[in-house]
């Protein structure tokens, strides 16, 4: 672990893929940057994300960010000297219900406006660019070629490595337990390894952001909900090429990991920050579900399984801005699924932010005000 220094410009709560990719960002623009995680780089919530990078939105604002990110890990290894096994194998949406069709067809059109070359597809063309799925029962698709998959740990890695380089100090195994205020204005850090002088804090702290915002006295409105995927053995007959593929409304989905597949779907998630397995009444519902929609995979068996945490917000979209009665306490938290994708965008806007200067996505719609007054906040709920 590196040294605790006794003061820094801005200290980042958090060390998954958002926390490593602001400190890059910061530390690139000569900011002096300590960042804090109280574990191991990327064994939080990063440590489990399925790792799928798509611009398949419903919202501008994600969109953007989406494509951003698609953008950044293209280039990864590169720029940073790290491979990350990034692949174009596309998402695939599955929709059974009809009802939902004109949602995504809205969302398609939204999508193709900004270049997105998603479409609705017939059923038989579903199955087409995935031949491991049935498609009895599905009553259209949208196909997105140029989304795909990465891996986690690795962009944690090459950002911390590279915010390193810059000068940014990265210290694990460090619990902030403490944030001291003069009246509105923040002035250090309290860690279970000693105190840091700051007047920035930047909370990037996934699933436990809830609590480091009370502790700057800004809510934020985040809670851990506990998520199960298993994985399979070697499925036989397996294209080299299997896009990531959700059903909706069920959202169970499936991708390649090794030689096997990754299945899940939500069940009825639990808000804690429990992360045990429990296959109890949610594998039977998820074999259900394979039998339906990937009858072929089932032979295949269980090689593994884990239980992770998603950063839920009331409408399932992220915050991310600066406190209005903080000065200054920066958050990019409760991506509710989605943060590995967007790490390489909200590194920049949070840079931005800081710096003073408009951010080249306009994230004002993320900002945490929206859940003032307890609504479910004011921009359009994720379909996915």
């Amino acid at each position: 672990m590196a040294k605790l220094p006794e003061e820094a410009g801005v200290v980042v709560v958090g060390g998954g893929v958002i926390g490593t990719s602001c400190a890059f960002h910061l530390a690139e623009a000569g900011v002096d940057v300590l960042l804090l995680e109280r574990g191991a780089l990327g064994a939080g919530s990063t440590a489990k994300a399925a790792g799928g990078v798509r611009s398949s939105f419903t919202s501008r604002v994600n969109i953007e960010l989406g494509l951003r990110g698609l953008a950044e890990f293209e280039r990864f290894p590169a720029r940073f000297g790290q491979e990350i096994d990034f692949r174009r194998d596309g998402y695939l949406y599955l929709i059974t219900d009809p009802a939902d069709l004109p949602r995504f067809e809205a969302g398609v059109a939204l999508q193709n406006s900004f270049g997105v070359a998603s479409r609705v597809v017939e059923p038989a063309e579903a199955k087409q660019h995935n031949p491991l799925i049935s498609v009895d029962g599905v009553h259209a698709a949208v196909w997105s070629p140029g989304d795909g998959r990465a891996t986690p740990d690795a962009v944690v890695q090459g950002y911390a490595r590279a915010a390193r380089a810059l000068g940014a100090t990265l210290c694990t195994g460090v619990e902030v337990d403490g944030i001291e205020r003069d009246g509105d204005r923040i002035r250090a850090v309290r860690t279970t390894a000693g105190v840091v002088r700051t007047g920035v804090v930047l909370c990037a702290a996934g699933a436990w952001s809830a609590r480091i915002g009370a502790l700057a006295g800004c809510p934020l409105p985040v809670r851990p909900e506990r998520r199960q995927v298993v994985f399979t053995g070697p499925v036989p007959g397996r294209p080299d090429s299997v896009p990531l593929t959700v059903e909706m409304p069920s959202a169970f989905y499936l991708h390649p990991e090794g030689d096997g597949l990754a299945l899940s779907f939500p069940g009825t998630p639990e808000a804690d920050f429990d992360t045990r397995y429990e296959p109890g009444e949610w594998l039977p519902a998820l074999a259900e579900l394979v039998e339906r929609r990937a009858p072929s995979v089932l032979d295949a068996g269980i090689r593994a399984a884990w239980a992770g945490l998603y950063e839920m917000t009331p409408d399932r979209n992220q915050v991310v801005g600066e406190a209005a009665g903080v000065s200054r306490f920066l958050y990019a938290t409760g991506f509710s699924g989605h943060g590995f994708q967007m790490g390489p965008a909200v590194g920049e806007v949070m840079r931005d932010l800081y710096l003073g200067r408009a951010p080249s996505i306009d994230v004002s719609t993320l900002d945490v005000r929206r859940f003032d007054g307890g609504g479910t906040g004011g921009g359009e709920h994720n379909i996915v």
